[in-house]
């Protein structure tokens, strides 16, 4: 049975629809109200806070600690300066990825360590030997989103840190409402925003913090549904929807590389050794046998097949995690694994992993659509990945 998060005496009576899921053990609101549209529309145009405290987090601190990170991680940490945070990935010894999550270097030898699933076995075993300590802090640090075009000026207004010159990727420390927090300029939306760490019992306060100050900045609570649209826009991956951790994979199919997940970039070959380094290496001499790519899918299609079932053309009001079929010619070429109709483009999209012979932009596809249970296909485009991406996101704000 689910349990409360650190703030869920304020999201319970926000969330009218009763509309909750698991996520970790803990309840999380799917959307406060009948619909995500309003949650949605506050991410892309004003702000939203959002409780994302049932993300997996880590401690780790010691003389080793650099050394361990790097020894698990693909990209190189010795990189990374204090006060930065990373995305990042970690494999199994044959290059398929376990899981991903951000970093954030706290001190020379002191990190924040986020992932989607329980990893302090697969961290541990790798430490032994290690002067390290690894600790789950999962029920000891709440995490807020504060997430949209007004978060920073919102921010500003209630908080005591360095705001105006933080980085994207970087973390300052300060105070909210007179709580310790450290301030990340990071989020799951792609776009402008922020995570706010502070501790289990003072996130309250810091909620509280935030909400009162929001209805200038036309401040929303938001849930796991608007949150899922918006990642999908900016393209990010979700472990156990666009891919399978490979200590879950009971076939090779469900086994993906780096590569495979457009994380490519995040795999540095030229540092000291890494779990999986070797199968990488190979993998990048010889290329991955598929690739993620983006989908935009074509509009009178889906009008067609509505029409054809005497019905108006629907736009979907949630994501959708559900693996479909994507076909070149009448064989099977991949599988679309999140599809959405973006609010914001105004255009029905997908992340698809498909083999990298169709990958190349510009690729014309097709993909299962299903109407009233009848299963047919609508014409799909390979894109680029984010669908969107505004400037905003990564500038400093003025």
């Amino acid at each position: 049975m689910p349990i409360p998060t650190a703030v869920h005496e304020r999201t319970f009576p926000l969330c009218t629809s009763l509309n909750y899921r698991e996520w970790a053990g803990y309840y999380a609101p799917s959307s406060y109200e009948t619909t995500p549209e309003h949650e949605y529309n506050a991410i892309r145009q004003a702000a939203a806070l959002i409780d994302v405290t049932p993300l997996y987090k880590y401690w780790l601190s010691g003389r080793d600690a650099t050394r361990l990170v790097n020894r698990i991680i693909t990209r190189d940490i010795h990189k990374v300066v204090v006060g930065q945070v990373i995305y990042c990935c970690w494999c199994d010894e044959q290059g398929h990825v376990i899981d991903d999550g951000t970093i954030t270097r706290l001190a020379e030898n002191e990190y924040r360590w986020t992932a989607a699933e329980p990893n302090l076995r697969w961290f541990s075993q790798n430490a032994i030997g290690y002067d390290v300590a690894i600790r789950d802090i999962s029920r000891e640090v709440a995490a807020l989103a504060l997430q949209g075009p007004t978060s920073a000026r919102l921010l500003k207004r209630v908080a005591q840190a360095d705001i105006s010159s933080l980085k994207y990727y970087r973390m300052a420390r300060g105070s909210i409402a007179g709580v310790a927090v450290d301030i990340s300029r990071t989020g799951y939306t792609g776009d402008l925003g922020y995570e706010i760490w502070v501790g289990w019992d003072d996130a309250v306060r810091v909620w509280d913090a935030i909400a009162e100050a929001g209805d200038e900045f036309d401040l929303h609570p938001a849930g796991m549904l608007a949150l899922d649209i918006a990642r999908i826009e900016a393209g990010l991956i979700l472990l156990d929807v666009d891919y399978t951790s490979s200590r879950k994979a009971l076939i090779a199919s469900q086994r993906y590389s780096p590569y495979e997940l457009g994380l490519g970039k995040l795999v540095d070959l030229k540092k000291t050794a890494f779990v999986g380094r070797e199968a990488l290496m190979e993998e990048n001499r010889s290329g991955p046998r598929r690739k993620l790519v983006g989908l935009e899918i074509r509009w009178p299609d889906v009008e067609r097949i509505f029409a054809e079932q005497d019905l108006p053309p629907q736009a979907p009001t949630v994501a959708s995690r559900i693996a479909v079929p994507v076909y070149c010619g009448h064989s099977q070429a991949g599988r679309a694994t999140s599809t959405t109709w973006s609010p914001t483009l105004k255009k029905m999209i997908a992340l698809a992993s498909i083999g990298s012979e169709h990958a190349e932009i510009g690729t014309k596809l097709e993909m299962e659509y299903t109407v009233e249970a009848v299963r047919q296909k609508v014409g799909a485009t390979v894109v680029k990945t984010p669908f969107f991406n505004p400037a905003r996101k990564t500038a400093v704000p003025a």
